[in-house]
């Protein structure tokens, strides 16, 4: 098979073993993959694959089952179905976890099915599991427009929760509100902090992908008992913490990764999306939101608009039938 490697920073398409399934898991052929911001820290050398992990980019895919290992009864080969990896996705072939994977809801393209796994998981892992998010939460989202971003306000919604976004840009907020955000700031006009306690007299929940002294100005706007769930780093990993305010309000501070996590784990989190949000996918209430289709072959064109942060939701890497 072909697969994305990477060659002196470059990405380049090249020949590749084809993988074989083992005992419970899969092989895919992969229609398209998803492009996550995972991908570009992996490829800076700053995020290495879990023990046992493919080295190959890409942390979610949508195909056509192609091949079944030992045990798996689940699963017919032909079976479309989009999948949750701990890498291997930026290639022809993939093999992953039979419990891994998912049936593509209803009105969803094929190839628009890999915008789904990573970040619906992810939103559900940190809002739900990990946040206790109920109806009538304040929830401060970062990086709004993100692909975990747009899964996580609508997640907000569909649950009866209230979504405060933070983005890049005019453009960018205005597509938040639409859908489902119900106010948000451009981080550009200045710190954040202010502008939610105009919104909400204080945050149940913080999901935070950028890290840094965002931590500062998510302990002056939890609410006592809030949560901040941090996701990423993309502000640094070094900030101040206020024990006091800590221990006065009762705040939370909880680190959440995905990747790494046992497949018994990530299997529980898609079993709930399948339950709890394939059928609002299904019935239009919610849906994939995608900004780009690039060819697979043009991997180092995509990883360039993610960097640009121009894009709204996510970004998909494609390849013919």
């Amino acid at each position: 098979m072909k697969a994305i490697a990477i060659d002196d920073d470059r990405l380049v398409w090249r020949d590749h073993p084809t993988p074989t399934p083992g005992p419970g898991e899969v092989r895919v052929r992969v229609r398209a993959a998803g492009v996550n911001r995972a991908d570009l820290v992996q490829r800076a050398g700053r995020y290495p694959p879990p023990p046992g992990a493919s080295p190959i980019l890409g942390l979610e895919v949508a195909g056509v089952v192609s091949a079944l290992g030992a045990e798996v009864t689940s699963l017919p080969v032909g079976q479309p179905v989009c999948a949750l990896l701990t890498g291997g996705g930026y290639a022809e072939e993939v093999v992953v976890p039979a419990r891994c994977c998912l049936a593509i809801p209803s009105g969803v393209a094929l190839v628009d099915a890999a915008a789904l796994p990573e970040v619906w998981a992810t939103a559900w892992l940190n809002l739900i599991d990990e946040g206790d998010m109920k109806a009538g939460d304040r929830v401060v989202l970062h990086a709004g427009a993100s692909g975990v971003g747009t899964a996580a306000l609508q997640l907000c919604s569909l649950r009866g929760a209230r979504s405060f976004v933070t983005v890049g840009s005019p453009e960018k907020l205005e597509r938040c509100l639409a859908l489902g955000a119900e106010a948000g700031w451009n981080r550009h006009d200045g710190p954040w902090a202010d502008a939610v306690r105009a919104w909400a007299d204080g945050a149940d929940i913080i999901l935070d992908p950028v890290g840094g002294d965002y931590l500062t100005q998510a302990q002056r706007v939890l609410a006592t008992g809030g949560r901040w769930i941090s996701i990423g780093l993309m502000g640094g990993r070094r900030a101040q913490l206020d024990l006091g305010r800590l221990l006065m309000k009762r705040q939370r501070l909880i680190g959440s990764t995905l990747r790494a996590r046992p497949v018994a784990d990530k299997a529980r989190v898609l079993r709930a999306l399948e339950e709890h949000v394939w059928p609002a996918i299904e019935a239009g209430s919610v849906a994939p939101v995608i900004s780009a289709r690039v060819p697979m072959g043009e991997a180092e064109e995509a990883h360039e608009l993610l960097r640009s942060n121009q894009t709204v939701g996510k970004v998909l890497l494609t390849l013919p039938r």
